[in-house]
């Protein structure tokens, strides 16, 4: 599978732009990387207690 490249980006950040407007755009970034965050998190949080199980 190729991987996209800087106009690949590009257009898909200007889609994002005409749908979204510039107002809210920094908004759904935060939101996203808030999600990422908050579920990078649960992985880490859900691991440590399968290994907390394993010892025990």
């Amino acid at each position: 599978m190729r991987s996209l490249g800087p106009m690949e980006l590009v257009l898909i950040l200007g889609i994002a732009l005409l749908l979204f407007g510039g107002k809210k755009l920094p908004d759904l970034a935060k939101g996203l990387g808030e999600g990422i965050k908050n579920f990078k998190n649960a992985l880490k949080e859900e691991k440590q207690q399968a290994e907390e199980k394993k010892q025990a």
